[in-house]
C-alpha cells in the first residue's frame, strides 16, 4: 500500500521544480515571440506580453529570398522524409542480413559500422562535397537525401541488427515452410515486428536531418533547396536585435519535429531499449 509520506513530498517538489526549469526556455520563447517591436524592449523578458501579437510570425512566413521560410520548411520536409525512407529501407535490409548471418565476415562488418557511428561526418566533408559536385549533386534536394542516407546508414544498422538479435526465428521458419519466399518473410513477417526499432531510426535521424546547419550550409548554400536552418541563418543575419522575430522562426522551426516526437515517442523507447539489448 502507497503511504505518502514526507520523502515522497521532496521528490514532488523536486521534480516540479525540474520541470519549471525545462520549461523555462519554451515560456521565454513563446513570451518574446508574441510581443511586439516596442514591448519587446520596454518590458522584461519574463513579463507576459500586454497584447499579444502574431505580426512577428507573419514576418517570418512572408520573407523572400534566401531568407524564405516557407520554401525552406518545404525542402527540409522533404529532405528529411526521404532521407528516412532510404534509412528504414536500406538499414532494415542490411541489419537483418547481419543479425542473421552464420559467417566471420558479419560481424566484422557489423563493427566497421560501429566504427563509422563514432567517426565525426566532418572529416570527411571535402572529399564529399567534391565527389558531389562531380556527380551534380549539390544544391539539390535529391542529393542531400542521398548524402544524408550515406551519412546516418551506420547508425540504422546498428538499431536493426540490435533489434532482430534479439527476435526469434519461429515466425521466419512457420513462414518457410508454408512457402513463402525470403522477400515475403522479411517485408511481412520481420518488418513489421521491427516497428519499435524504426520508430527509432526515424526519430533520431530525421531529429538530425532536420536540425543539421553545417552540411546543408556546404551543399546547399546559394540554392533554392537550402533548408530552414539556413534559410534561418540568412533571416536572422538580416536582423540587429529583434528577438521576437528570431524567437518566432525558432519556435516554427520546432513545431514540425517535435509533433513528429511526441507522435512516434512511444516506438522511439522502445526501440532504443531492444537496440541496447543487442
Amino acid at each position: 500500500m502507497f503511504r505518502y509520506t514526507k520523502g515522497s513530498l521532496a521528490r514532488e517538489i523536486l521534480f516540479w521544480i525540474i520541470a519549471v526549469i525545462y520549461l523555462a526556455p519554451f515560456y521565454l520563447l513563446i513570451t518574446i515571440a508574441l510581443k511586439g517591436d516596442q514591448e519587446v524592449f520596454a518590458t522584461p523578458a519574463l513579463q507576459p506580453p500586454t497584447a499579444p501579437t502574431l505580426d512577428n510570425f507573419g514576418r517570418v512566413l512572408t520573407a523572400t529570398g534566401q531568407s524564405n521560410v516557407i520554401q525552406g520548411l518545404v525542402n527540409s520536409v522533404l529532405i528529411t522524409a526521404g532521407s528516412i525512407a532510404v534509412m528504414i529501407l536500406l538499414g532494415s535490409v542490411t541489419g537483418y542480413v547481419i543479425a542473421r548471418s552464420t559467417r566471420r565476415w558479419s560481424r566484422g562488418v557489423y563493427y566497421l559500422f560501429l566504427i563509422a557511428i563514432v567517426l565525426p561526418a566532418q572529416l570527411g566533408t571535402v572529399p564529399l562535397y567534391i565527389g558531389a559536385r562531380a556527380l551534380g549533386l549539390t544544391g539539390s534536394v535529391w542529393g542531400m537525401i542521398i548524402l544524408f542516407s550515406g551519412m546516418l546508414l551506420p547508425l540504422a544498422i546498428f538499431i536493426y541488427a540490435g533489434f532482430f538479435r534479439g527476435l526469434g526465428t519461429d515466425f521466419e521458419e512457420a513462414a518457410a515452410i508454408d512457402g513463402a519466399s525470403r522477400t515475403q518473410i522479411f517485408f511481412r513477417i520481420v518488418l513489421p515486428l521491427m516497428a519499435p526499432a524504426t520508430g527509432t531510426v526515424a526519430i533520431l535521424a530525421g531529429l538530425i536531418v532536420w536540425n543539421d546547419f553545417f552540411t546543408s550550409l556546404i551543399f546547399l548554400g546559394g540554392s533554392d533547396a537550402q533548408t530552414l536552418p539556413v534559410a534561418m541563418y540568412y533571416y536572422i543575419g538580416s536582423l540587429v536585435s529583434q528577438w521576437n522575430q528570431i524567437f518566432a522562426i525558432v519556435i516554427i522551426s520546432m513545431i514540425p519535429i517535435l509533433a513528429f516526437y511526441l507522435f512516434a515517442q512511444k516506438r522511439f523507447i522502445q526501440g532504443f531499449a531492444g537496440g541496447l539489448k543487442g
